[in-house]
């Protein structure tokens, strides 16, 4: 039996997830978590096989998040449940430390075959995303965002989403100077001005939901 960890802020998501879940005989939830921290706190007190991880949740989230999880445990297959349908974001939760990613709009056959793939030891991109990744332009054709460190690539994301800079701060245990410093660096790289524009450029590229 697959022992999965779900963990995603949205209730119904986590309500939605156990039911297609349950249409399987090999897969049970084990447990739920809403934001990071408690992510680290299931895995710590309970035995999963699995861990279905949402990339943005309050608290630790995203690379950060998985990266804590790889290095503690190793052996836990990490499945990323993201809205996020572009290939750079699934690139950079791969390089992390998951071993899949499935995005929202899967069916849950997709999602059951991905579980299933990972707790046997494999890896599994989504169908959906696996051109865009092997085939994905670099050099002089590759998109501005390419560019940007993971960090700055998170602060990118949390900017879009409409936190501040304290906010941001507070939620990845950062100097508000040090948050600073990685906007400035990432509105370089983009060649951008203001948040609007940042905005603008994330829901073009599918980094947040329009």
């Amino acid at each position: 039996m697959i022992r999965v960890l779900i963990a995603d802020d949205h209730a119904i998501v986590r309500s939605g997830l156990k039911q297609i879940v349950a249409t399987a005989t090999d897969v049970v939830v084990a447990g739920e978590a809403a934001e990071g921290g408690a992510v680290l706190e299931q895995l710590r007190t309970g035995e999963f096989g699995l861990l279905l991880l949402d990339m943005t949740m309050p608290g630790i989230n995203g690379i950060d998040l998985i990266r804590r999880v790889r290095a503690e445990w190793p052996g836990l297959a990490i499945l990323i449940l993201s809205m996020h349908n572009e290939a750079q974001v699934a690139s950079r939760a791969l390089r992390a430390g998951a071993w899949g990613y499935v995005t929202k709009d899967s069916d849950p056959e997709i999602l059951l075959g991905a579980i299933r793939k990972l707790a046997a030891g494999g890896r599994f991109i989504d169908p959906a995303l696996v051109d865009a990744m092997v085939f994905e332009q670099r050099g002089t054709d590759a998109p501005a965002h390419d560019v940007l460190s993971d960090r700055e690539f998170q602060v990118f994301q949390r900017i879009a989403s409409g936190q501040t800079i304290n906010e941001i701060a507070e939620a990845l245990s950062l100097s508000a100077k040090t948050i600073s410093t990685h906007k400035m660096r990432l509105m370089q790289k983009l060649g951008m001005q203001n948040n609007a524009a940042l905005i603008r450029y994330a829901i073009k590229h599918g980094f947040m939901p329009e």
